[in-house]
């Protein structure tokens, strides 16, 4: 019988929140909370360790406890994000890393689950709202050689430029689950419905 897969975690706040002023989205107010803590509550109970991928001064964070895996220079984007988590994630010894951006409070409580069914293990992406979202994935920490020689390549570091060259599976999320928190109206609308039901 297989061995059940080991799951750890990142959330990717590697961001620069250009259309929040350049407000850092990780320490974003929303419900009386920083969205890191929020993203913290919804991923930690479904991985086996959880770290948050930053750069700057990772002391602003450590009100979470977690690892604070900055980019290996030059970042080139989320790409560069989910490589230090995937290198993080093996040293670990873990099978797969789950990714989830900062500025998503509503992510599903079983986006882990969800992803390991619909890939089985495999490199996946969770869709919702007819789009596909490449940062709440499930990555498996094989592909972290093949990531770093995408990012050495001097091809422009886009996520489904590389998710693509490994035919990724689809995992099908709650309407509204990875809405994403852009604008100051994002942040309203967010915190009215959090004050409509539970998050």
């Amino acid at each position: 019988m297989a061995a059940a897969p080991f799951l750890v975690g990142a959330i990717l706040a590697g961001g620069e929140g250009r259309r929040m002023g350049g407000t850092d989205k990780a320490l974003l107010p929303l419900a009386g909370r920083p969205l890191a803590a929020h993203l913290a509550d919804r991923l930690h109970p479904q991985v086996q360790a959880l770290a948050i991928s930053a750069n700057g001064d990772p002391a602003r964070l450590a009100f979470l406890g977690l690892p604070v895996l900055p980019d290996t220079p030059p970042s080139r984007g989320p790409l560069s994000g989910v490589l230090a988590a995937l290198l993080w994630a093996r040293a670990q010894g873990a099978t797969a890393l789950v990714t989830a951006a900062v500025d998503t409070p509503f992510l599903p409580p079983d986006l882990a689950p969800r992803l390991l069914a619909a890939g089985q293990g495999r490199l996946t992406l969770a869709r919702s709202d007819a789009r596909l979202h490449p940062t709440a994935a499930l990555w498996p920490v094989s592909l972290a050689g093949d990531l770093q020689d995408f990012l050495a390549s001097g091809e422009t570091p886009r996520m489904m430029s590389f998710v693509q060259r490994h035919a990724p599976a689809l995992a099908d999320m709650p309407e509204g689950s990875l809405a994403n928190l852009n604008t100051p109206a994002d942040i309203a609308a967010a915190e009215a419905r959090l004050g409509g039901r539970a998050p």
